[in-house]
């Protein structure tokens, strides 16, 4: 069998759901029972929380347990991690309100489509083993602003204002906020701020307690018999019912694909950066490992599948998948019962969600925006270097102020520029060369360079070392070598034995260099080539040139350079 064929089998794994490692490992009665008393904790913590999402998000309470049925159990069915319980989480509740907002549900139907299908190319292409390194000034940034973005849009609930309508822009909602400020209802502040209170107490000295569905039980109990006029879930929906939609396919067109195709890109870029960490915390936590590009597969399919059937973009919780863990889980079979918990209680007790008051689930939600704030790191990060701040808070500011998409895409960008800035920084080329220059006046002279010291080259000799990866960022300067050397040299010789790694940028870069030299009648010595250097050259066809000498190391390109200058 050649080696290509026998490589196919090993790429397919890589796709293996782990429930199918868990059941070829051998799965039994206890197992089972560890994963059922999980799933239903989990299912009891994650209850009230796809409610409030859903709300947060513009939609109805109904779809956010929806959700976490179809995408929760696909996501623990089809994935690559043992551990990891899917559904909405607050990450997509501004881009999902958003769409919805503008392009009503449909719309969010075909961005959350368009997200699964992306999510699916980003697995298939391998694309997972990239995301999970996305800059953590970057990440902080953009869920610390979604943070103050959810919390801002609770304030009327918890409060109870008199308010119609909320602006969507952030300060315009503060400053109706604020001016509704004197219409608060005592009545409703109280059972938010009473839900708060235990939610915080709870989480302080019972942290295995069920805080949120207590709370908000509590809270419902509260307003019923003591007759809180307070707005419930009933109250707000009259007649809902949970239902699953018949999958069907929403409205098609380009232009609407078109229009759409940023929110979905969020919406994808969300669900893998969010999952994929969820994963590596699962990880730390139980020592296993998980396989990111199949993970992103199935979040890719959980998508597609919870949109078609009515529900919310959704990915890996963190906090839920931590429960998991903490409550004993096994296997991915503890994500499925929780998925079927929660469907039983869509069946059969759905009523009761009726009494349920939104001031508690506004609670439940200023804490998940408190969580997600994540303002121990936030401080930490501060002390970073200058340019990682900036990255912080530039992503914080575009995504309270302006839009998650473009906050994620500024983020990302000046993140690349700071990395090729310090890259360059750390790369040398020994010619005297300075690679991040100063602006200088015109007319200044650039003072002619010196050859390397470290040999005695023959006249007409001059040679250069380039240390450390060689990549888009260098590979701008090294034309300048030969404008700083002064006379054109007959040899040139590069030496590339400390450049473990190079581009498409630094290969062409070289391939310029020998155009130069070749328009000189100069020769290009290279040197101490590596494995990946070497094979990147060689596709790129640089050594096709009839100027260009590949040697093995530095002293056999000088006697090379002694022959070519006799």
């Amino acid at each position: 069998m050649s080696e290509s064929a026998s490589a196919k089998p090993n790429n397919l794994a890589l796709f293996v759901p782990k429930l199918i490692t868990v059941l070829k490992e051998g799965y039994d009665l206890r197992a089972f029972r560890d994963d059922f008393l999980s799933g239903l904790t989990v299912a009891i913590v994650a209850l009230p929380l796809a409610m409030a999402l859903a709300i947060a998000s513009g939609a109805t309470p109904d779809k956010g347990i929806l959700t976490s049925v179809v995408a929760g159990f696909l996501i623990s069915a089809l994935g690559g991690s043992r551990f990891q319980i899917g559904g909405p989480t607050g990450a997509f509740v501004v881009v999902v309100f958003n769409v919805i907002a503008q392009f009503g549900y449909d719309g969010l139907v075909l961005a959350t489509l368009m997200a699964g299908v992306m999510l699916v190319a980003a697995g298939v292409f391998r694309i997972g083993t990239f995301i999970k390194y996305m800059p953590q000034p970057v990440v902080t940034g953009f869920t610390a602003g979604i943070a103050v973005i959810i919390a801002s849009s609770q304030i009327k609930d918890f409060f109870g204002l008199a308010m119609k309508n909320v602006p969507a822009e952030f300060f315009p909602k503060i400053e109706a906020l604020a001016v509704a400020m004197p219409t608060i209802h005592l009545g409703t502040f109280a059972v938010a701020g009473g839900a708060l209170a235990l939610i915080i107490v709870l989480r302080r000295y019972r942290p295995t307690w069920p805080g949120f569905l207590i709370a908000v039980v509590l809270a419902a109990i509260a307003v019923k018999f003591l007759h809180i006029p307070t707005e419930t879930i009933g109250t707000r929906y009259v007649g809902l019912e949970p239902s699953f939609a018949m999958p069907a396919l929403p409205a098609l067109s380009m232009s609407r694909i078109i229009q759409l195709f940023p929110s979905a890109f969020t919406i994808a870029f969300l669900a893998g950066v969010e999952s994929l960490l969820s994963a590596l915390v699962a990880d730390s936590m139980t020592g296993r490992r998980h396989r990111s590009n199949c993970e992103l597969v199935a979040q890719g399919l959980a998508n597609c599948a919870s949109a078609l059937m009515g529900g919310l973009p959704a990915t890996g919780a963190i906090a839920r998948t931590a429960t998991n863990i903490r409550s004993g889980a096994r296997s991915p079979i503890a994500g499925m019962l929780h998925a079927l918990f929660l469907l039983i209680f869509m069946l059969v007790a759905w009523p009761l969600t009726t009494y349920i008051p939104l001031a508690a689930l506004a609670a439940v939600l200023i804490m998940v925006a408190w969580n997600m704030s994540e303002i121990d790191r936030f401080r930490n990060l501060m002390k970073a270097p200058y340019g990682d701040r900036v990255v912080l808070l530039i992503t914080f500011g575009l995504t309270v102020v302006v839009d998650l998409t473009v906050a994620i895409e500024v983020g990302v960008v000046l993140a690349a520029v700071l990395f090729m800035h310090r890259m360059s920084e750390a790369v040398e080329v020994q010619a005297h060369l300075k690679l991040i220059e100063d602006d200088v006046r015109d007319g200044t002279a650039r003072g002619d360079g010196e050859p390397i010291d470290e040999h005695e080259l023959p006249p007409g000799v001059v040679a250069s070392v380039i240390k450390g990866p060689f990549f888009f960022g260098v590979a701008m300067r090294l034309g300048e070598t030969l404008d700083r050397i002064g006379p054109k040299p007959r040899v040139f010789i590069l030496n590339l034995l400390d450049v473990p790694l190079i581009d498409g940028s630094g290969a062409s870069a070289i391939g310029m260099l020998i155009e130069r030299c070749e328009r000189h009648d100069a020769h290009v010595i290279l040197c101490g080539l590596q494995q990946q250097p070497r094979k990147v050259l060689e596709d790129m066809n640089t050594f096709a040139d009839p100027h260009v000498i590949v040697v093995t190391d530095f002293d056999a390109a000088l006697a090379r350079s002694r022959e070519l200058v006799a």
